[in-house]
């Protein structure tokens, strides 16, 4: 069965057809580095790690590029509060996003690109796109000409008569309402942040004081989010790429400026295939930071553990409406511990000694069989997690009617469903299937805090030789400590 995916761009469900029938090239727009991630960015990362390991299973040569923004006034706001500028606060939450990723369980993309790298390519972008006559420059500012590109808002389905403006205009710069930044001249301004800053924050203009800028020909400035995004796309696949994945929310205006200063700039389609994960809500709302009515990934981490979260994320498809709550979170507890449970039983059934060559069952081989078939069926129709988990559950019920009904099991049948729970569900959709360390793993970290306890009495009791031994032979282990106002603090 072909892969089909829902193309945004045309509003149908398409056969996936790359231009390089042997590789995918796979962009996915990352997080702005300003808050800690919460399970809303966790939906997104977990869908775009399946699409990819799918498209790995397909055969194909997957590259798959994710930025970090790590220039931008939310980030500013944030100064003082997780750094001393905005360059330190990007690097606190560009930290976090990383250990958040790894406690997921996802597949490391090929490359995580970030804003403040990529100036050079940004303002070589935005020269070609001035030199053709799709963008124009303003006291210091380059603004996109959204009526310079016949094609805009072929990806939201409008025209531009329907936008009346997008971002501020300063001082009438922007010949039409609905042109976009490109570029922005001088730093940022303390209004800006104000409406995105914590109490705890630094006072806006100091905090303004820190932001990064950059020389361009227009002079002394920063880059304008959607441009970003075209020209680390660019740098690191190509000037026209198969996928480009990203919330709902993004559609416009990010994604639709991407496509037009993309395509205006090389006359090429920029993205083949636009996919766009919906939103998770919670209380009818979307999860938002700036809403503040979000669980951070680390503490659902700490909370659930990552198989509970995966299943929870992928039990519904990245197309479909999805709800955290505390019951839907309670079925994907029941759902992973009845798929662990099962896969358990037919490992150990079939390291039994009643486990025998000859024995057939033609029941459990034929449901390992459909299992596979449904699953393979479920994610070619547009990565549609549900329904591949439920292939197997199904399998899971038919490996506890086997083992429950007979005395003597078939270990061949038994092998081939143990096979296609680490296949499918572990190599898939990156459940813990056969995987012993995590255990291993939670537990080294209560010996790690247990050894820091341990050190702070020593440091309490004035034995600070004793405590500086105890964090010397925990970083010979490879456990980086680090003493903060707040207590210690580790890595591994």
């Amino acid at each position: 069965m072909t892969l089909r995916v829902t193309n945004t761009l045309t509003g149908e469900k398409e056969p996936f057809e790359p231009r390089d029938p042997d590789s995918v090239l796979l962009y996915y727009c990352g997080l702005t580095t300003s808050d800690p991630p919460h399970l809303g960015h966790a939906r997104g990362w977990v869908h775009v790690d399946v699409m990819a390991r799918w498209l790995d299973h397909l055969g194909y040569d997957v590259h798959h590029v994710e930025n970090f923004t790590d220039v931008n006034e939310k980030i500013v706001a944030r100064v003082g509060e997780d750094g001393d500028s905005e360059e330190s606060v990007a690097r606190h939450y560009v930290q976090q996003v990383i250990e958040d990723m790894r406690s997921l369980n996802l597949g490391r993309a090929e490359v995580y690109p970030r804003v403040s790298e990529h100036v050079p390519e940004i303002v070589d972008l935005v020269e070609r796109l001035v030199e053709s006559g799709h963008a124009y420059e303003a006291n210091g500012s380059v603004y996109f000409d959204v009526t310079s590109f016949e094609d805009y808002g072929k990806l939201s389905n409008q025209s531009v008569e329907d936008i009346e403006s997008q971002g501020a205009d300063t001082e009438g710069e922007k010949r039409h309402p609905a042109d976009f930044a490109l570029w922005k001249a001088g730093g940022v301004d303390p209004e800006d942040i104000a409406d995105h800053q914590h109490p705890e924050a630094a006072p806006a203009e100091d905090a303004c004081q820190t932001a990064q800028t950059w020389d361009s020909p227009w002079g002394e400035g920063r880059p304008g989010w959607h441009i970003e995004c075209s020209a680390m796309s660019m740098a690191h696949l190509d000037e026209s790429i198969d996928i480009h994945v990203g919330g709902q929310d993004l559609v416009f205006p990010h994604h639709e400026n991407e496509v037009a200063q993309s395509e205006a700039a090389t006359g090429q389609q920029f993205a083949k295939y636009w996919l766009h994960v919906r939103l998770l809500e919670t209380e009818e709302e979307k999860m938002s930071s700036s809403l503040g009515n979000y669980f951070t990934v680390a503490d659902a981490v700490e909370e659930f553990g990552p198989d509970v979260l995966r299943t929870f994320l992928l039990s519904t498809a990245y197309t479909s409406r999805a709800t955290y709550s505390d019951e839907t979170v309670s079925e994907a507890e029941e759902r992973w511990d009845r798929l662990s449970r099962g896969y358990e039983r037919a490992v150990e059934a079939c390291d039994d000694v009643d486990a025998y060559a000859k024995v057939t069952d033609e029941e459990l081989r034929s449901a390992v069989e459909d299992a596979r078939d449904d699953f393979g069926a479920a994610m070619n129709d547009d990565f549609n997690t549900r329904e591949a988990m439920t292939a197997l559950l199904d399998l899971t019920a038919a490996v506890n009617t086997h083992v429950d009904s007979h005395d003597e099991y078939d270990s061949q049948g038994l092998r081939r469903a143990v096979e296609t729970f680490e296949e499918l569900g572990g190599d898939i959709l990156g459940l813990s299937f056969g995987d012993d360390d995590s255990g291993d793993v939670s537990l080294a970290g209560d010996v790690v805090d247990l050894v820091l306890r341990v050190r702070e009495q020593e440091r309490e009791a004035g034995n600070y030789e004793r405590a500086d031994e105890l964090r010397d032979e925990l970083e010979a282990l490879g456990v980086e400590v680090q003493d903060t106002d707040d207590g210690p603090t580790y890595r591994i």
